[in-house]
This record gives structure tokens, C-alpha cells and sequence, in this order.
């Protein structure tokens, strides 16, 4: 009996399975499919977001308000394509689903799952909440406890709350025995065993090795009797921009840059940086989010966070996911192709040869996108 070669959709959706397992943040945000749209690099596309409702008072006269139960909606560029294309040959076609998962998809769908945790993870430029120290490695109830406090005071809701954290927070809380004493957990001893920090404090803890490090612009103040930096004039509320000068003595000097990402600190009310500035003469113009929430004074105190690391503190619909497949070329045949789609991820196969190199290449891709949808659902617990 000769032997059977594996199947573009074989490959898929085992290519599919490897790609599940491996990710962290894609299993933990609002994530949007339609198998039935193909779309190009690129393109935008409409995602539904839930439905939001206004509780009334029910008032006996007037009776119950109808109102529209309609589903919110968001557009995302999909402007990421990912692609693994590597040589197989005859034998490795013949091979065992397992061997061939294992000495080839496997550490294919790990560098997608990589990418797709780093586009994730990269949207922490995007929340201007923070807790924490930055420089400081998160390791204390207190910190956990600062973080869910910010996320209560912004009204996020209590269901779908994570928290991902780098190696060295993960390790911090793994020291504390409410973590790891299984007479204080209850989980006969799980968490130990495994390194899993579980569910706590209202929050689903996850550790991710892509979390991001945030270096921070060199914006600083010099010159003068103690400088600071203050709005150059009043800002009014809802404003999206605020020019930064110097004030403190004689002649301060405001010098460096603002990056995408800063936080800066304003009457208690933190804002990120949406581009990238430099000071001249002595000011700078910050672009902010979200938009002034209240009057600035020109003595109003700007503090900006130091370089940190971004811990993220988050509802899961706090950020996006979506991927849609690229259109099987016609070039080919079917019997060369494959798109499998499943919870909300679209793997494309497709199995070419290379007639320069004879030899026979197998393609994986996925179009994919990341937004926030909703900066006021996160934040960052600095490290």
C-alpha cells in the first residue's frame, strides 16, 4: 500500500490547533471572524461591538422605554499578513500528522503566535491609565489591588478582567504565599505545581514573555531654581493638543523629546502621547488621549512616567482581534489549498512548487488587525 501525503487541510487545521495553544493575549481580547468576507492587506473592515443599554426608571404613568438593541461597530485595517513558507520534501509529506506537527508546525505557529501576542501587547501606547512604579517590579498585593482600583474608578466592568505580566512580575507574585500556599488558595496544591497565579483579586493572571518595554522620551527640564514643567496656557476641556513649557528661577530650559506612548500626569489625570515631539524654544506641543478631561491652569504640575515596563491591566474588550482569509488563487488546484477557520482565527495552506529549485513549498499565512477599542477598559501596571 503506497503511502498517503498530507493534505493542505490536514495541514491547516493542525496548523490551526498549534496556533490556539500557543497564543496568550489573542484568547483574551474581543476577537471578530467572518469566514464568509475575503479581504485583501489592507482593507477595512467593520467588526461588531456589544450592545450597550441605559438602565431607566420604570415609571408607572409612562410604563417601560423600548430602547434599541443595537450592536455597536468599530472598522480595523488589516494591515498585518503573516506568513511561514518553508521546503517539505516527499518524506515529510509522508510523515505522521504528530512528526510532521512537531518538526515543522509547531515552531511555524509559534512565531505567529509570537507576532500576534507582540501587535497585542504593542497597543499599550494606546492607555493612558496607569498604576504602579515605573523602574519598579510589581511583587505586592498593593499592586494588584492599585491596579484593580484604577479599572473600578474608569467603571470597567468586574466580569472578563486580565491581568498579563512579564517574567519578573509573574516571579514577584509567585514569591507571595497567597499565591502559592495551597492551605490559602485551596487548590491542593495547583498553583505550585504548575506556576499558575490563577484567578485572584478579581482578576484572570496571565504571564506572557512578549510583554513590552516602554522607552520613554527624553523630555527634561534644566536650568532655574527647581523647573518644572506646566501648561504654557489655560487649556480648555476637551482639548486633544496642550503646549508644555518651563517655569522654576531664571532662565530653565525645557529640552528632548515626547514618543508615542509617553505618560504624562495632570491634576491627577494620566494621558498618553499619540506623536512624537520635540521641544524648541523652550516648549513642546503634547497630543494627547483621551481628551482634556477638565480646565488646566498654566499652574497646573506635568509629571511624565519614566521608561517602564507596560504590565497590562485589561477587560476583555478593551482591545481587538481580527483576521479574515485571503482568497484561494485560482492558479492552482484545489487539492493544492486550504482555508480552515475556527474561534475566531483563519489559517490559508496553500502547497506550491518551485520549479527554478525543484522543490515543493508549503505556505501558511493569516491577515490579521489589532485596535483598541476602548482605552478606558485598561490599564497599565507599570514595572
Amino acid at each position: 500500500m503506497g503511502n498517503t501525503f498530507l493534505t493542505p487541510s490536514i495541514i491547516a487545521k493542525e496548523a490551526m490547533m498549534q496556533l490556539r495553544a500557543n497564543t496568550v493575549m489573542a484568547g483574551l481580547v474581543h476577537r471578530d471572524y467572518a469566514k464568509e468576507f475575503v479581504a485583501g492587506v489592507g482593507d477595512t473592515v467593520s467588526i461588531r461591538k456589544p450592545a450597550t443599554f441605559e438602565a431607566k426608571e420604570f415609571n408607572r404613568a409612562t410604563g417601560i422605554e423600548i430602547q434599541d438593541a443595537t450592536e455597536g461597530s468599530d472598522t480595523i485595517k488589516l494591515d498585518k499578513l503573516l506568513d511561514v513558507s518553508f521546503e517539505v520534501t516527499t518524506e515529510q509529506l509522508t510523515m505522521d500528522i504528530a512528526d510532521f506537527s512537531s518538526q515543522l508546525l509547531q515552531p511555524a505557529m509559534q512565531s505567529f503566535a509570537q507576532k500576534v501576542d507582540l501587535y497585542l501587547l504593542g497597543l499599550y501606547k494606546d492607555v493612558a491609565a496607569v498604576s504602579g512604579t515605573a523602574g519598579t517590579t510589581p511583587s505586592s498585593i498593593l499592586a494588584i489591588t492599585d491596579a484593580r482600583q484604577v479599572l473600578n474608578e474608569n467603571k470597567v466592568p468586574l466580569s472578563m478582567r486580565r491581568l498579563v505580566l512579564d517574567p519578573a512580575a509573574e516571579n514577584g507574585f509567585l514569591q507571595i504565599p497567597t499565591f502559592h500556599e495551597a492551605d490559602k488558595i485551596g487548590d491542593n496544591g495547583t498553583a505550585l505545581r504548575e506556576a499558575s497565579l490563577g484567578r485572584k483579586f478579581g482578576f484572570d493572571f496571565f504571564t506572557d514573555q512578549n510583554v513590552l518595554k516602554h522607552a520613554a522620551g527624553t523630555l527634561a527640564v534644566g536650568g532655574g531654581t527647581n523647573p518644572k514643567i506646566y501648561p504654557k496656557a489655560a487649556t480648555s476641556k476637551g482639548a486633544t493638543s496642550i503646549t508644555l513649557s518651563v517655569s522654576g528661577g531664571s532662565s530653565p530650559t525645557l529640552t528632548g523629546t515626547l514618543v508615542v506612548g509617553d505618560v504624562m500626569t495632570i491634576k491627577g489625570t494620566a494621558y498618553t502621547i499619540v506623536e512624537a515631539a520635540t521641544a524648541a524654544s523652550n516648549e513642546v506641543v503634547a497630543k494627547v488621549s483621551p481628551a482634556v478631561v477638565e480646565d488646566l491652569a498654566t499652574t497646573d504640575v506635568v509629571t511624565l512616567a519614566a521608561s517602564h515596563t507596560a504590565n497590562l491591566a485589561f477587560h476583555k474588550n478593551a482591545f481587538a482581534l481580527v483576521t479574515r482569509p485571503l482568497a484561494l488563487p485560482k492558479g492552482i488546484a484545489d487539492g493544492q489549498k486550504a482555508i480552515v477557520n475556527y474561534d475566531g482565527f483563519g489559517l490559508r495552506v496553500i502547497y506550491d512548487y518551485n520549479s527554478q529549485f525543484k522543490k515543493d513549498v508549503i505556505s501558511i499565512d493569516m491577515l490579521c488587525g489589532v485596535k483598541t477599542l476602548n482605552q478606558e477598559l485598561a490599564c497599565r501596571l507599570l514595572g
